[in-house]
């Protein structure tokens, strides 16, 4: 049965997530300062979240929701999230905080693409502006030839988006037969499997604060996709995913606390049109979507 709508617990959910998300990449980014590699960081931040699930679904008497019929399409899933990480945690370590956040955000700009180059679906002139709109600010952050920011981290940050695009909609078509919960478990353990073997290879010996900050990748990892899932029980995707955009706001904090480090002036510049882009697409969805179920 589905859960009765509560958009202000969604957005407050939607805020959480955020939050904790954005912790997540400052934690990331202080990781790799210590001197932990990138691969073992993805590696604990799926291997934790495997008993922590299990311990949930036990809790919540679910642990049925994890039957599948579909290892093959979790295992796919699994490797284009795992390649998505690697982007993101990249984006996030190369460059300020806010910055990989922003290039993060070009997510629905990909997903435009993909539907009408890659699904072969019509898609409007009002979209196809508004993703003209968000490259303009992707361009305006890059700056191709004056490199205000890590030409390497630049890339990996529009990756992230294109990643996350991509994702979405095979989590997507899985969602049609398969729980949220399974969904994410598949993809911690299937992660984890795909990780390990980099691990005689890259593994290091950690202090005491070091293992703390792995563990806490995945928690906050685990909390980060609970919530998220959380807010689409209670509210649509259209109407909380304006709260992801407060990402900007903790990742500015963040990074500027901990690293001293602002984005540069051309950020401010190039981030107005990404999220407005994003925000347009949100809205036209929203649109179609309300059109489809005033006409069943």
């Amino acid at each position: 049965m589905p859960a009765t709508q509560r958009p202000l617990l969604a957005l407050a959910l939607r805020l959480a997530a955020a939050l904790v998300l954005s912790t997540l990449y400052l934690l990331v980014k202080l990781a790799a300062h210590s001197g932990v590699s990138l691969p073992e960081m993805m590696f604990w931040r799926q291997a934790v979240s495997l008993p922590l699930l299990l311990g949930w679904l036990a809790m919540r008497g679910s642990l049925s929701s994890l039957a599948t019929k579909r290892l093959a399409g979790h295992g796919w899933r699994a490797l284009l999230g795992t390649v998505g990480m690697l982007a993101n945690f990249g984006a996030s370590i190369l460059l300020p905080l806010a910055v990989a956040s922003i290039l993060g955000f070009t997510a629905p700009l990909f997903a435009v693409i993909i539907t009408a180059l890659v699904l072969r679906k019509q898609v409007g002139r009002s979209r196809w502006l508004a993703v003209l709109l968000g490259f303009a600010g992707v361009l305006a952050i890059a700056r191709p030839g004056a490199m205000p920011v890590s030409p390497l981290g630049a890339v990996a940050g529009i990756g992230s988006g294109l990643m996350v695009a991509l994702v979405s909609l095979q989590i997507r078509e899985l969602g049609r037969t398969e729980a949220p919960a399974a969904t994410v478990f598949y993809f911690a353990l299937f992660g984890s499997l795909f990780l390990a073997p980099a691990l005689p290879f890259v593994m290091t010996h950690h202090s005491g604060s070091q293992w703390l900050m792995l563990l806490a990748l995945g928690i906050l990892g685990t909390l980060g996709q609970l919530l998220l899932t959380g807010a689409l029980r209670y509210g649509s995707v259209a109407s909380v995913v304006v709260m992801d955009y407060t990402a900007l706001i903790w990742t500015t904090l963040l990074g500027w606390h901990f690293f001293d480090q602002l984005p540069p002036v051309s950020t401010w510049a190039g981030a107005p049109l990404i999220v407005a882009a994003g925000l347009l697409i949100t809205w036209h969805e929203h649109r179609q979507m309300k059109a489809r179920r005033e006409g069943d």
